[in-house]
Formats: C-alpha cells, structure tokens, sequence
C-alpha cells in the first residue's frame, strides 16, 4: 500500500477519530479531516453538541496538521436512517438506527463524497479491523472484532459489503482505548479527556418519550398481565421496548411476591398492535421473556453471500451482550435467516440486530422480525 495514498477520515470531535487522524498522519499518509452535520433540528439545544463536536474538531486538526472541512449530509440522514426509525417505532419494534447510519451515510454518501475529493481510502474511529484474503485476482475483505473487547463496534458495522470495506480503514482496530487516551494526552489534545459519545445526537441525553412525541402520535392504551388482567394504561407501545422495568407506571401493582414478601418487578414482554396493548409479566426470567430461536430479515453478508457454516456459530442479539453460541437455521430466502439457541436468550428484541460471528470474524447479520 503506497504510503502517499490520501484518506479522508472522519472527524467527530471525539478522541477515537482525532487519535485515528494522528496515526494515518504518522503512517505517511496524505489525510484530510471530514466533520459530517447529520442533523439539524434543534442542534443549538443543550441536549445536541454539533457545535462543539465541530470546534474541537478544528482544534484537533490544527493540532494533528491536517486540514479539515465540513459536510452536511442531514437531508440524507433523515431520508436514509431517520425515516426508518420512525418507521419501525411506529410498528411495535425497537430499531437501532447506528447500524443504519453505518451502512447509509458513514460508509455511504461519506464514502461518496471522499472518493469525489480523490481519496484512495476512507477512515473512522471505530474500533474493528478489516483484513484482506483471496488472491490479487479474487480478494476478499473480513470484518473483524477490535482488539478491545469491551469497545469492538463490529455489531454497528455488519451490513458493510465488499466494496465498502476495501475502501475502508480502521486505524483503531488494534489498540485499547486506554492506548487511545495515552496518546490523546502526550498530544496534548484539547479532547483527551472528553466522555465518550452515549446515543445519536437527535435524542441526545433527553428524554426518550419527550423526543418521540415531537414526530409520533401519541396513542394510550391498557397495559395487561398474561391473564388479561388490566392494571395500568401505556402512553403508546412505540414508547416501550421488550424487557424494560422502569417507566411501566405500574410499580404499586403487586401481584406476585416472592418468598420473603417482596413484589417481583414487571417487565414489558409483548405488544400486541391490533389491540393496542402492552403485556407485562413479573420476574426477569418469566418464559415471556425467554427465547430460544428468533427468525431475522433483511439480511445483509459482509462476504455477499450466505454463510456455508451452521454450527459453531456466535451470535448478539444487541450491542452489549456477549457473544452467545448458536446454528444457523435452514434460510428460505436470501434475506432471511433463523438462529436457535441452547439457552434461553433474555428480552430478544424486534428491530434490534442478530449479528453472527465465527470466532473474530462478523459474518454480517439481519433485522430480527420475531421469535
């Protein structure tokens, strides 16, 4: 790989992009700094810090000595991710709309926009790593976990393809974030100890309810137990996700108690969308909450096709759950696919990504539909 090859990286004002820039800098590499405007609506709140993010960008570049320029891709962002977040809401299920991000603007209209400034390569902060296979005349491109464990955003980036991955560089993929922090301070840059990014920047730290009442209407109805039982009114099933316990509004109903007198907490278990209905059930491992298979769709393969393997697997069921062993299920169609557990996975949720590994390697995943 020549050494005068030009990456355009993208720069969020965040330490992982800014240390990122610095290595490809230190590598030889012709690097140019992207700071990508993916939203708008109230962005000068306390709750969305694109202006700062963007300062300290700028500083970072300075610092770095790499230039750096602005791109607002909102009108993307709201078409391509924001559109089917609301979407999929409005249906019943809870989408992580990261992983679109991913795959629509970061490695999409970014990517575009960087080959049309003549990068050779694209970079992120993210921490994974791309690995090159196959011959000259047939490569192949593997998406692999970071050497950080605890930090791996692979999960975030399993619907990349082939070709974004071969433009693709992740110059974090074998370091620990504590490395990462070492060498933000002996730079002495202005973001060294800057908290890490929690959630996408149109919800912020806000109030979850609060921001999507502004674009979903809000639709009241009962909350039940598995018997029926009425005991409660829900704001809406979009404001509710499998398995949650705070925010039910039904904390003084005590149905069940467990031997020493204590109350089992209640837990948001089904939805149902003809009715209008949530179900709640009590007990973390109450079977309403368990589930041993679970159908996806709207697959997408990291190599582009299904994978020749069904055993052995590992798959998450969402970000911060550890990878679990699994068998890929017969597929019907290209774009479905169904996983089967031996122990019981806990809240499997609808419209949270099933992402399947074999060992290091991210096979890529798809959309979980039901279980």
């Amino acid at each position: 790989m020549s050494k005068k090859a030009k990456v355009v990286i993208g720069m969020s004002g965040g330490v992982d992009s800014s240390v990122a820039a610095w290595l490809l800098k230190e590598q030889g590499y012709e690097v140019v700094g992207l700071f990508m405007k993916n939203w708008e609506d109230d962005d000068d709140s306390e709750y969305c810090s694109s202006r700062q993010d963007w300062l300290d960008a700028v500083s970072v570049a300075d610092i770095v000595g790499v230039d750096i320029e602005a791109v607002n891709f909102a009108e993307e962002y709201k078409e391509r991710v924001f559109a089917t977040f609301l979407q999929e809401y409005s249906a019943g299920r809870t989408p992580n709309p990261d992983v679109l991000c991913n795959a629509e603007i970061k490695f999409k209209a970014f990517l575009d926009h960087a080959m049309q400034l003549g990068a050779d390569y694209i970079a992120t902060g993210h921490y994974a790593r791309v690995k090159k296979i196959g011959s000259v005349a047939n490569p192949e491109w593997l998406l692999l976990k970071g050497k950080d464990l605890s930090k791996d955003q692979s999960y975030f980036l399993h619907r990349l393809t082939q070709y974004q991955l071969s433009q693709s560089m992740f110059p974090l993929g074998n370091m620990l974030k504590s490395q990462v922090r070492d060498i933000a301070v002996k730079l002495g840059l202005p973001n060294a100890t800057k908290k890490d990014s929690t959630g996408i920047c149109f919800i912020g730290e806000r109030p979850f309810r609060e921001f999507l009442n502004r674009y979903l209407p809000t639709k009241p109805g009962p909350i039940k137990t598995e018997s029926g039982q009425t005991i409660g009114e829900h704001h809406g099933l979009a404001f509710y996700t499998l398995g949650q316990r705070k925010g039910l509004g039904i904390g003084g109903v005590k149905e069940y108690q467990n031997n020493d007198g204590k109350a089992q907490a209640w837990y948001s278990a089904r939805k149902d969308l003809e009715t209008n209905t949530l179900y709640v059930v009590q007990g973390h491992d109450h079977p309403w909450l368990l589930a041993n298979k679970l159908h996806a769709q709207d697959a997408s393969w990291v190599s582009g096709s299904i994978p020749q393997r069904t055993d052995n697997l590992f798959a998450k069921t969402r970000y911060r759950q550890p990878d679990v062993p699994c068998r890929l299920e017969t597929v019907t169609t290209p774009n479905d696919f169904s996983l089967s557990f031996d122990d019981p996975q806990w809240a499997v949720t609808p419209g949270q990504s099933a992402v399947l590994y074999d060992g290091d390697i991210c096979l890529g995943g798809g959309i979980i539909a039901w279980t």
